[in-house]
């Protein structure tokens, strides 16, 4: 139960500030919509972004956290400080050397990385000039966005989450600030946005300094090599990458199909994903970052009831909060992007096609969240190659069927190659996993899932009746797309929570339970705080 509080406590600190984030992400994400629409000029930015971006979740926060947490966590409970501190200045030594390195050869090699993801863009010369271009300035974004990942890491073993979690809306802050000022001033407008990323890293990683000076953290440069603990995180990173390095090729291959699409089909799925990211953030990410702490704590001392109830309790809370966004976005998909984004250059026909994407992207969110649950199991039992060989037949299964759906559902298709091969990805590695360590107690979790899953349902008939009678055609916000939009969110949530109630779901009781505490506590505050 001790646990249970400590994730659930954690998980509400990184969902909040990811919530903050999701909305400056979208306030960002309607300003570039408005300013650039979705072609030549948006096409070409998002593949730029997308190669340090894939970098960034290889070397950074994906493979650098989870390898460098349970060995950092280790030396804090079974070192000394100075020998914890040794450990944090080495390992941030040798990976801002390795970044400087890859830094300058992403630069240098620009123009053939581009060939790689979107070989498509080169049979344009133009577009194919401007994608290198934009590349070029924002590779440097990786260097700061890696050590931004490895303070998250040292942060997070010490149970503080909120200036890691907190660290993306400086990103979303500096692009929407640079859009707005420079995009009417340069020669290529979207050009703007580069700046944004490059300074949006820089400010990330100057926002992790005092939190990390606040834990006692002094940094020494030390270039050591032969380090006992780096070479330990070293030894997890390396299948951690390539474990990444094929869950992320899922994105290579998807960029690469839709360079042969029409024009916008790359951000067309961009769009979508974005808000595919909204859930994903707040719920399945924040829960995971919560849980990795404890579920590496259980493993160390081998109690592996103790991991499967954890695991069980992630899931199950997971999926409870997943549910009706899964819902949301599949009944509300047109209104929201209408009032999100159709605006300016982004026309009624852009969001027709970014709603095919996001439809089928939808389809696979229960997969896509139970992947960022289920993986870091593995990874609490130092167990990298499962994830690895698991990925990989994910990767074959994607590249298959998007190649096959991309006929005749267009980048639809890609999307819903994605949701599938997600699909694979999270029942092999549920499978697996209870070939490991025993039975999962899928039972209990398929009971709470059929319950929820009711109540989703309900809600996203309750949604769309809702906004049926808008105008969704047409461009602009208005009063009346607002109320609509907002009344279907309130109905929709109101009906999940009610239904979720009356079906006996114990995790609706157990956020009654807990509401009802916190409004007990605060009101008990007060009155002791009255004369």
């Amino acid at each position: 139960m001790e646990t249970q509080k400590r994730i659930t406590g954690a998980a509400t600190v990184v969902g909040g500030a990811t919530l903050l984030s999701r909305v400056f992400g979208f306030l960002r994400d309607m300003i570039v919509a408005q300013l650039f629409g979705a072609g030549t000029a948006t096409d070409a930015f998002f593949v730029a972004f997308r190669i340090p971006n894939l970098l960034r979740r290889l070397v950074g926060e994906g493979s650098l956290t989870v390898s460098f947490l349970p060995v950092y966590s280790a030396y804090l409970t079974q070192k000394t400080k100075e020998e914890s501190d040794e450990l944090v200045s080495v390992c941030f030594t040798v990976l801002a050397f390795f970044l400087l390195l890859l830094t300058a050869l992403g630069v240098l090699f620009s123009p053939w990385v581009v060939k790689l993801i979107a070989y498509g863009f080169s049979q344009d010369p133009e577009k194919f000039r401007l994608t290198v271009l934009l590349n070029r300035v924002m590779f440097p974004y990786i260097f700061f966005i890696g050590l931004v990942a490895w303070a998250m890491g040292v942060l997070n073993a010490r149970r503080h989450f909120a200036g890691p979690a907190l660290a993306p809306v400086l990103l979303n802050l500096s692009i929407i600030v640079c859009a707005l000022l420079f995009s009417g001033r340069l020669g290529e407008p979207v050009m703007a946005l580069a700046l944004g990323v490059l300074a949006g890293g820089m400010a990330q990683l100057l926002f992790q300094l005092p939190f990390l000076r606040q834990q006692g953290i002094r940094l020494k440069l030390r270039f050591d090599l032969s380090h006992s603990g780096l070479r330990r995180v070293g030894a997890l990173m390396a299948p951690s990458i390539l474990g990444l390095a094929v869950t992320q090729l899922n994105v290579i291959v998807n960029t690469f199909l839709a360079s042969y699409l029409p024009e916008g089909s790359v951000s067309y799925l961009y769009y979508a994903d974005r808000l595919l990211e909204f859930p994903m953030g707040i719920f399945a990410i924040a829960i995971a970052t919560a849980v990795l702490p404890s579920l590496a704590e259980q493993a160390a001392r081998g109690n592996m009831e103790e991991v499967k109830e954890t695991l069980s309790f992630a899931l199950r809370l997971t999926f409870f909060l997943i549910l009706p966004a899964m819902a949301a976005l599949i009944a509300l998909r047109t209104p929201i992007l209408n009032v999100l984004f159709q605006r300016g250059a982004f026309s009624a026909f852009s969001t027709e096609m970014t709603a095919q994407a996001l439809l089928f992207y939808a389809l696979g969110l229960i997969a896509f969240a139970g992947v960022r649950i289920i993986a870091p199991v593995f990874y609490s039992l130092q167990d990298t190659r499962t994830p690895v060989q698991v990925a990989l037949v994910s990767l074959l299964s994607n590249a298959t069927l998007g190649a096959i759906l991309m006929g005749p559902l267009k980048h639809g298709g890609l999307a819903l190659a994605t949701s599938l091969a997600a699909g694979v990805n999270c029942g092999l590695l549920a499978y697996l996993l209870r070939e490991k360590i025993g039975p999962l107690g899928v039972r209990r979790l398929l009971h709470s899932l059929a319950k929820n899953m009711t109540a989703a349902v309900l809600m996203g008939l309750t949604a769309y009746a809702i906004v049926s009678p808008g105008g969704w055609e047409t461009s602009g916000i208005t009063v009346e797309k607002i109320t609509l939009l907002g009344a279907a969110l309130g109905g929709g949530a109101v009906v999940y929570g009610a239904v979720s109630y009356l079906l006996g779901g114990e995790e609706m009781k157990a956020a009654l339970e807990l509401a009802q505490k916190k409004a007990g506590r605060f009101l008990c505050s007060g009155k002791g705080g009255q004369p």
